[in-house]
């Protein structure tokens, strides 16, 4: 049976009197999404993602994390897969801390590493317009990228299929946002910088009579989070890592 201990990796850990710029120096030049927060007794606090860096402006960046922390999914080293798999899921999150019977941290588990064990488990049953999100949020190839900024902040979706004219063209992510180093300027500046500028060109798109077991694939052979669903030329849904997990419930 594996269990956490299988997958557990160390992870950056900030205390509560940290800044949230260094926050957001880790999550962009590490593969981390969410990095964890502790307090003076080492104890979980909980976590701090991409979303919050993003949210730091030269004007603000002498902020400590304190205000951004969000309960974690955490569990213990000899939890099964599958327990992680639905605390993951419960708090909606990329990742699980490890800790130990004081909640002192030991470790994390990362979603897109258990994510293929995960799935090789179990079978997946049905296609892909069973588990995928009809809520579609795009952005158009020509907006400023503080447009893409506040979608984030304001739906907590970690990308968005770029359109021109309702045709695909593009994908953002956060992470595409936070690697730029353009937003923080952006904003500071209200300078117009176009999506096209940072967006990825070349997309992995499903249909909806896909299986579920393809968009799984998919999301592990291109370790993306979040895959646009077309039907012809038109966006009709979206699907992560998470409507795959709820499938396997």
């Amino acid at each position: 049976m594996s269990v956490a201990q299988d997958f557990r990796i160390e992870i950056p850990v900030l205390r509560i009197t940290d800044q949230i710029t260094k926050a957001r120096q880790i999550l962009r030049d590490d593969r981390f999404r969410e990095i964890y927060v502790v307090n003076d007794e080492k104890k979980l606090l909980g976590y701090v993602d991409i979303t919050d860096g993003l949210r730091v402006t030269a004007t603000r960046s002498n902020v400590t994390v304190e205000g951004y922390v969000k309960d974690a999914a955490e569990v213990h080293a000899s939890d099964p897969i599958e327990h992680i798999a639905r605390e993951i899921k419960k708090f909606r999150t990329d990742s699980a801390a490890v800790v130990d019977e004081k909640r002192h941290i030991t470790g994390g588990v990362l979603l897109s590493d258990l994510f293929p064990a995960i799935i090789s488990r179990h079978e997946i049953s049905g296609t892909v317009a069973d588990c995928m999100s009809g809520n579609v949020v795009t952005a158009e190839e020509n907006s400023p990228v503080q447009h893409i900024y506040t979608l984030i902040v304001q739906s907590g979706f970690s990308a968005f299929p770029v359109v021109r004219k309702k045709k695909l063209v593009g994908i953002v992510s956060r992470r595409d946002l936070l690697r730029s180093g353009r937003t923080r300027t952006a904003r500071a500046s209200a300078e117009h910088m176009p999506v096209r500028k940072i967006m990825t060109r070349e997309v992995i798109t499903l249909k909806p009579d896909d299986l579920i077991s393809t968009a799984a694939r998919l999301l592990v052979q291109h370790d993306v989070s979040r895959l646009p669903v077309m039907d012809g030329e038109s966006v009709v849904g979206i699907v992560d890592r998470h409507d795959v997990l709820a499938g396997l419930a």
